[in-house]
């Protein structure tokens, strides 16, 4: 008897000490947990993984529900317990597990980010925002992926896409969901939502954007590189207003004070296109320094962006565009059409023309002819007039092509091929007089469509090539013809006389340098129409070319120009005596 009452005090005792022993250890378990140090930001995607909560409820949960269901499953509980070293190893389990969750591992995606990745139109945005309430990230989220969608479309599926948008009836409540939000947005979020807005063509005027805006203004102070520079493209693309001229403002005092911190290429070119032309001259030169001292960092890229920043506020620097330039011809190759006229365009519009750039952008096109189109090689042959440049190789494989099939030609490409031959006068040799009359064939055919104003160009084109197609001529010159030019301007044109009749004509021709192709001696344009028709008139034309130009050197190069003059008509009437009888010289300035 005594010794069955013994076993069945130890037995007894042994689980009220093992239950002892749970309990304890479920309190140091919940304790180490909740006490042990966990960042902010880092319990917050703790708590939102569902994967950690599976293993919570398995260790912690599971002894929970064991103690709370009396002593008629003692018997379960003494099959299903444990030692206590068994226990501190599943608390450390624990540990470990929010260690690695907090240290590194992912939080598990939302379903309402999985169906944001879905949708392909602002309207499948918009219908997602019906089914689920966004959090304010989301809300930024949403806005991005509207104008991502967007991009991606063609010019008439965006309008339609956002006519859908704007008369959706979940618009008007979305936008006022994210403007009472706007305060609790991170600053880049703040920036992508204002861009994504704009770029959709919701109205600058409107409260919303209003409200992003004065937002920005609060926080401008800790807007981040990134952050700024989001907010300078969009800022680019906006009319003025209060908020947004201060806001301009406000980039320009934090552009000055922390533009010795900047190190990244591509934000100190986005910050020079948002301070644009009205940046002071002070702060251009501040921004010139310090490109200069990061130009061993540009790479390709940034070599063309650097030179549209230029161009965007206005700034012509010259040793900044020559190291662009010089990078730029050094890799022709990588660069895509649209970059490469994008960085034509912007020197063009900088007055900047480098021989080596222009040279190798004529030869790289010219080597790789065949992989443009008709389109591009005309918008190169066009932009290459413009810099005054004479492209030869270039100019000799399109007139070839010309040649080849002149029907591909519509009317504006040929206006276009004749303004560029005409005006950079170059000589094709043996190619001149097929690609002429290829020319004159295909404007034929589009005479009886023709606006009169157009053919009058066309006409006058062909004529600075020293080429009169008859049929041309034939059709400008008839009644019809002329009396819609003469009802609406026509010049009273100078009669020939015979003042000068006997005497050696001298025509002395100031040109400027634009009247030359660049980099050479070749007259263009109208000047070399002028000296083929002071020579048909019987001219001798001297050119004398400007040179010098300011207030300092006037008076002496306008001397030297005269000594240089009286040379050359002594010279000339010398050479000519011979043949004019004692006729003394007239000379002509012009």
């Amino acid at each position: 008897m005594s010794v069955w009452m013994t076993e069945n005090v130890m037995r007894w005792s042994l689980r009220l000490c093992g239950r002892f022993l749970w309990k304890q250890h479920r309190f140091l378990a919940t304790a180490s947990f909740k006490d042990s140090y966990v960042p902010t930001h880092q319990r917050a995607r703790f708590w939102g993984s569902k994967h950690y909560q599976k293993s919570l409820s398995s260790s912690l949960v599971r002894i929970e529900r064991y103690h709370s269901q009396g002593e008629n499953h003692n018997e379960e509980l003494e099959e299903n317990s444990c030692p206590s070293s068994q226990l501190l190893e599943l608390s450390s389990t624990g540990e470990v597990q929010l260690d690695e969750m907090a240290s590194g591992l992912k939080p598990k995606i939302s379903p309402f980010t999985i169906c944001l990745r879905q949708c392909r139109s602002p309207s499948d945005v918009l219908d997602l925002t019906c089914k689920y309430s966004p959090t304010v990230q989301q809300i930024s989220n949403c806005l991005t992926c509207m104008w991502s969608s967007l991009k991606t479309m063609s010019d008439d599926q965006q309008r339609y896409e956002l006519q859908l948008m704007f008369q959706h009836p979940e618009f008007e409540n979305f936008l006022q969901t994210a403007m009472m939000s706007v305060q609790r947005m991170r600053n880049d979020s703040i920036a992508y939502s204002v861009l994504s807005m704009i770029s959709m063509g919701v109205p600058q005027r409107s409260r919303v954007v209003q409200t992003f805006l004065q937002a920005c203004q609060e926080k401008l102070n800790d807007f981040d590189e990134k952050s700024l520079s989001i907010l300078a493209s969009c800022l680019e693309q906006m009319e003025d207003s209060p908020n947004v001229d201060a806001l301009k403002e406000g980039m320009r005092l934090i552009v000055t004070a922390q533009l010795p911190e900047i190190n990244n290429v591509k934000v100190l070119q986005i910050l020079m296109r948002i301070l644009g032309k009205d940046a002071p001259k002070e702060l251009k030169l501040k921004l010139e320094r310090k490109a200069l001292s990061m130009t061993d960092q540009f790479s390709i890229p940034n070599a063309q962006h650097m030179i549209s920043a230029m161009d965007k506020m206005g700034f012509r620097s010259k040793p900044l565009l020559h190291a662009c330039s010089q990078k730029i011809t050094e890799n022709l190759h990588c660069i895509p059409f649209n970059r490469l006229f994008t960085v034509l365009q912007s020197c063009r519009n900088l007055n900047y023309r480098d021989l080596d750039l222009l040279t190798g952008v004529s030869d790289h096109v010219s080597s790789t002819f065949d992989i443009w189109t008709n389109k591009q090689l005309l918008l190169f042959l066009s932009l290459f007039e413009n810099f005054l440049y004479c492209p030869g190789p270039l100019m000799k494989a399109y007139a070839e092509k010309v040649i080849e099939n002149p029907d591909a030609l519509t009317l504006k490409d040929l206006l276009c091929v004749l303004k560029v031959y005409s005006s950079l006068n170059f000589d094709l040799e043996h190619q001149r007089q097929p690609f002429l009359e290829s020319i004159s064939e295909a404007l034929g055919s589009y005479l009886p469509k023709v606006h009169w104003s157009t053919l009058v160009k066309a006409v006058y084109f062909l004529c600075a090539l020293n080429h009169f197609p008859s049929a041309v001529l034939e059709h400008l010159l008839q009644p019809s013809v002329l009396e819609q030019i003469d009802s609406k301007y026509i010049k009273q044109m100078c009669t020939p006389t015979n003042d000068f009749l006997g005497f050696l004509r001298i025509a002395v021709i100031y040109a400027k340098n634009s009247s030359f192709c660049y980099g050479t001696s070749d007259p263009r344009g109208s000047l070399a129409v002028k000296l083929r028709h002071l020579k048909i008139l019987g001219y001798t034309p001297v050119l004398v070319n400007t040179l010098c130009s300011g207030s300092g050197f006037e008076a002496v190069a306008l001397r030297r120009k005269k000594k240089h003059v009286s040379s050359l008509q002594q010279t000339a009437f010398a050479r000519n005596r011979l043949h004019v009888d004692t006729a003394p010289a007239k000379t002509v300035y012009m």
